[in-house]
């Protein structure tokens, strides 16, 4: 209850600012205005938001980005919707491209932060995983000697040492 008082205090204080500056006629137009062109900017960049994530989903991409674009802008046009001149701001703010892109990095960092899994699964979308145990402790037979880990797992073919390399899975590697 404290936000919602201190949200009515703050945007009765901005528009007796605003119709003390520019005249309480001007300040009724400036938050029509701010309104109809939030709502029509809200509008155009849902729809292109709605159909990059309809084409990611249809190229099998994990479309993170897409689904949040859309998320803040669904809550850019509910501000807009409301009343007042700082509500106006913000959901302008998100349902412009640039700034709703500070606000999306900022998201999904937040997201990231709260559960790690996020990122480990964002980093991971595509790629190959093997079946397999890292042991960090040397393990029984003639490697013991080595001290290297063991991999075991089906792919490891029954453990051996770890061979340190890089992995090149595309067209330059296999030419000559």
């Amino acid at each position: 209850m404290p936000f919602v008082l201190l949200y009515i205090v703050l945007e009765v204080l901005a528009i007796v600012a605003l119709a003390s500056w520019i005249g309480a006629g001007w300040t009724i137009l400036v938050l029509l205005a701010g309104s109809v062109l939030g709502l029509l900017l809200a509008r155009r960049e849902g729809v292109r938001a709605a159909r990059a994530l309809g084409a990611a989903v249809q190229r099998g991409k994990l479309a993170h980005e897409e689904a949040t674009d859309s998320l803040l802008i669904a809550i850019g046009g509910v501000l807009l919707f409301l009343p007042g001149l700082i509500t106006d701001l913000l959901g302008l703010a998100l349902v412009f491209p640039p700034t709703r892109a500070l606000a999306r990095r900022r998201m999904v960092s937040a997201a990231e932060r709260a559960a790690p899994g996020l990122r480990t699964a964002r980093i991971r979308y595509g790629a190959t995983v093997v079946d397999g145990e890292t042991v960090t402790e040397p393990g029984p037979g003639p490697d013991r000697a080595t001290g290297y880990p063991l991999i075991t797992g089906p792919a490891a073919g029954g453990g051996g040492p770890v061979v340190e390399g890089e992995i090149v899975d595309d067209d330059r590697s296999r030419r000559d």
